[in-house]
């Protein structure tokens, strides 16, 4: 899902042939110590090992990592090269990258804490945190990172779905105590809502997705908010088509200033991970030009 910016606007496209090309990122092997069941759909593992001493976590609240796992029906287990895998092994079984968000970082230990939304046998990281267990090698990259509350704004509004809950979380520990925040979380029903602890003048309103797949409840509930006076800084990612909607409404109907609006689309319903990339640049320009 998303480098460490605090509070950036919505990104514009640059010329791909302008621009440098990024140093590739060396791979950090871990090794699980924890899985834990959270919800019927969300997965807690905390990994650890020595490739994460130099693991730099900063201010971002949305920090991710990039998890490289083996492809479907791979005959191949982690550890393994990238490369050599795509040398020996046809591209169905080339190894698949997906993003999670850094729930918790433990410099001290060198614990890192990820949380998987499961959807079945669906995908790649959802198989694979289901039969997770500890003593297994997990390979990623990072972190990477582009938002962080502004301590100088008067309120904060979150907003976003399951896949956002442990970016939602994070930030939720860092709004200074007392300030006001109101987090709007779209998830599959009751038995997925968790547990939020901040010391902040905080509302959670939880939305229970419906069946359809045009569902628009997220933005209905965004649009029933009454918003508290004062700067908001606000934050809206999760699944492109609705955070494209909702976008609209906070900037062309509420106001909001680009510059107080971190937005991102973290998945795309009806499309895989790597379909959701290839069509994401696009998209971006797209959003960049519904309120001009």
């Amino acid at each position: 899902m998303p480098y460490a910016k605090k509070g950036r606007r919505f990104p514009t496209d640059e010329d791909p042939m302008a621009t440098p090309a990024r140093p590739t990122r060396r791979m950090l092997r871990t090794e699980v110590v924890e899985v834990e069941r959270l919800t019927p759909h969300m997965y807690r593992v905390v990994v650890t090992g020595d490739d994460l001493a130099d693991f730099a976590v900063g201010d971002c609240t949305d920090h991710y990592v990039k998890v490289t796992f083996p492809g479907p029906g791979a005959t191949y287990r982690a550890p393994f090269d990238v490369e050599q895998v795509k040398a020996e092994h046809p591209k169905a079984q080339w190894p698949r990258t997906r993003s999670y968000t850094v729930r918790a970082w433990d410099p001290a230990t060198r614990r890192l804490t990820l949380d998987f939304v499961y959807h079945g046998d669906l995908g790649v990281g959802g198989p694979w945190v289901a039969q997770a267990q500890p003593g297994d090698v997990l390979q990623l990259v990072g972190p990477g990172g582009d938002y962080a509350p502004r301590p100088d704004a008067d309120w904060h509004l979150l907003i976003g779905d399951e896949c956002v809950v442990p970016s939602i979380a994070v930030a939720l520990e860092r709004i200074p105590a007392g300030r006001r925040a109101i987090a709007v979380i779209e998830i599959e029903g009751a038995a997925e809502e968790l547990p939020l602890p901040t010391a902040a003048d905080a509302r959670i309103v939880w939305v229970h997705r419906s069946a359809s797949a045009d569902d628009d409840r997220l933005l209905r509930a965004v649009e029933a908010l009454e918003f508290p006076a004062g700067n908001v800084h606000a934050f809206l990612h999760g699944e492109a088509t609705s955070v494209r909607t909702i976008r609209r409404h906070l900037l062309a109907e509420r106001g909001i200033p680009r510059d107080a609006l971190s937005v991102s689309g973290y998945w795309k319903r009806s499309r895989d991970d790597e379909g959701w990339r290839a069509e994401k640049a696009a998209w971006k320009a797209a959003v960049e030009s519904d309120v001009a």
